[in-house]
């Protein structure tokens, strides 16, 4: 999964793991996995797109290494096994991989829009013109 394009207005693929609540730290205030990562000294979103291209199982042992570091949330202590599933399975799922993937050009053309298609083809035809016609108002 690519990283975060972080000019994306709206929400992303990962709010659903990112703003899920770990429980309440020593002062009793909620503790989001973005704020547990962020505590952590990692990147939330790409931690978050890093587990979302891994196997469940991968993602489960990373996350669940990542949470024994965070001490902030004492309910997170003894049994964290289940927070870590419910956790996983809030990861976006990857896009499955084929080999040889072709490029889709209707799709590109959609993703860019047109506009910029018609600004080069234009650029060629004036490009064509001036080479088989000559510049106009050349004096001669």
């Amino acid at each position: 999964m690519p990283k975060m394009d972080t000019f994306r207005q709206g929400g992303t693929p990962f709010d659903g793991f990112l703003y899920a609540e770990l429980g309440q730290d020593r002062d009793g205030k909620s503790v989001s996995v973005l704020s547990a990562l962020a505590r952590l000294g990692v990147d939330p979103w790409d931690e978050a797109a890093d587990l979302a291209d891994m196997p469940q199982d991968g993602a489960r042992v990373r996350l669940g290494d990542l949470l024994a570091r965070f001490r902030d949330v004492p309910a997170l202590g003894g049994g964290n096994a289940t927070v870590i599933l419910r956790l996983v399975s809030l990861l976006p799922k990857a896009p499955a991989r084929t080999s040889g993937q072709q490029t889709d050009l209707p799709a590109i053309a959609k993703a860019v829009g047109f506009g910029p298609i018609i600004a080069i083809l234009l650029v060629v035809l004036v490009l064509v013109q001036t080479f088989f016609l000559g510049a106009n108002g050349s004096g001669n």
